[in-house]
């Protein structure tokens, strides 16, 4: 525990950490000690070093979803997800920083600064869950949680060389994570392999009496389900390799590795997908409809941060709140929701949108009936400057151009590294199965993961 606690102390300046629970997690980690020396059986998670996204709550610690407006608040609970390690004798040694309320692709929109990707600090380490991929890569915890509205596990997983599972919608109870588009968010998981994502998506999953969206769909032993015996039958959508956005290098690595899956036997064929274009819009039309609605409670009244003016009525007094305690881009997608929501243009954007969501449920349907596995690059191109992508929040959003069909869908993805970049930037490979089917996606994963390796060896 102190080497981790040394490594966090060491690397401080990635700013990877809002709050660091030392004591506590010592205290933790020598209860565990006792423990074992007892003879008390141990937990699937005996002292895995945990670090948590500052959206996900955990009781009477800070919880300030990286924003201003929740200043000095401290949770009163603890999340079923958070609950469920524990119970596994996880050791949780911080929170972790992220874009404002989750709301981000860069890890630029934190009330407390920007995360450092490790590999080049430079560089972002994506968003918004960047403070949880980046305390996985530089080592300072051994695993950590994420939530994944449109992308914000796999991107920063991508953009920093490690592993990033979003489960299918409902999988993990979302009780206790800070809600930006509820339809549309789910608790995910970083770690440097496939078997350690599927050990803590088997340790949280399941039915949980606090969130009525959560399954009842049985829940595997995933770890323990890692080996596919038999070829996968995978598939790709064409357009989203001759997409112009998509870096060239990706691209050609993507063909190489289609061509390598085809070599060790597996089926790998086109899908025609006409509606990739219109994927991202529909995406942020919902969410910041949602969001609008959902951030609607923080209002600086019964908690969190408030405004110092005396002077001012009712309702400059709520204005003012709101107005200094949420970011720029936080307010920009309230605004936006607002705009889609309004009366004269309901019809218009968010009526569309839900068309074109229901559109992807059906091809989605349509996909996995036929194959097991869908395979799209992550992200368009590796970890970008900071400040490259800031004044242009069309080109930022554009970016999520192929992370957001699995939250539209409600279906699972992965990332998972698959080369570097010339800039010397890795990227990785995104891979999607049919809902609740995480023990094939994690068998693709894993098995490709060994192709990797091989073939480096």
């Amino acid at each position: 525990m102190n080497s981790y606690l040394s490594r966090i102390q060491e690397s401080k300046h990635l700013n990877a950490f809002i709050d660091i629970y030392s004591e506590e997690a010592l205290q933790r980690a020598t209860e565990l000690d006792n423990r074992q020396k007892q003879g008390i059986p141990k937990g699937k998670l005996f002292g895995v070093v945990i670090g948590i996204k500052d959206v996900i709550c955990y009781k009477n610690h800070k919880l300030t979803a990286a924003s201003r407006i929740l200043e000095g608040f401290q949770s009163l609970f603890s999340a079923t997800a958070i609950e469920r390690l524990l119970a596994e004798d996880a050791i949780i040694i911080g929170s972790l920083n992220c874009d404002e309320f989750a709301m981000g692709s860069s890890n630029e929109h934190s009330a407390y600064g920007k995360v450092l990707n490790a590999l080049d600090e430079e560089r972002v380490p994506g968003g918004s869950s960047g403070g949880s991929a980046v305390a996985v890569q530089a080592d300072l915890c051994m695993v950590s949680l994420g939530s994944d509205t449109g992308g914000s596990v796999r991107q920063p997983a991508d953009f920093c060389g490690i592993v990033g599972l979003k489960p299918t919608y409902g999988r993990i109870s979302r009780h206790g994570l800070i809600a930006y588009a509820s339809s549309f968010d789910q608790i995910g998981m970083f770690s440097k392999n496939v078997a350690d994502a599927a050990l803590l998506l088997e340790v949280m999953a399941g039915e949980d009496e606090f969130d009525s969206t959560v399954s009842s769909e049985p829940v595997d032993e995933y770890s323990k389900q890692l080996i596919a015996e038999t070829p996968i039958r995978f598939t790709y959508f064409p357009e989203s390799l001759e997409h112009p956005s998509l870096d060239p290098e990706i691209k050609e690595a993507t063909y190489l590795l289609i061509d390598e899956l085809k070599e060790k036997g597996h089926i790998v064929e086109p899908t025609g997908f006409d509606y990739l274009d219109f994927i991202v819009p529909a995406y942020y039309v919902l969410t910041t409809a949602e969001a609008s609605s959902n951030l609607s409670r923080y209002d600086g009244v019964k908690y969190g941060a408030r405004t110092t003016d005396k002077s001012l009525d009712l309702a400059g007094f709520y204005e003012a709140n709101r107005s200094e305690g949420f970011g720029k881009e936080v307010k920009r997608r309230i605004m936006l929701g607002n705009f889609v929501l309004s009366s004269g243009y309901y019809e218009a954007y968010f009526s569309q949108a839900q068309k074109v969501r229901r559109l992807i449920l059906k091809k989605t349907d349509e996909v996995f009936h036929q194959y097991d596995i869908l395979l799209m690059p992550t992200v368009p191109t590796p970890a970008f400057k900071f400040g490259e992508k800031s004044n242009n929040p069309v080109d930022m959003f554009l970016g999520d151009l192929y992370t957001v069909y699995a939250n539209l869908a409600g279906i699972p993805a992965i990332s998972i590294p698959l080369a570097k970049h010339k800039n010397g930037m890795p990227f990785g490979i995104q891979l999607m199965s049919d809902t609740f089917n995480e023990a094939l996606l994690l068998q693709a994963a894993n098995r490709i993961s060994f192709m990797k390796i091989a073939a480096h060896a």
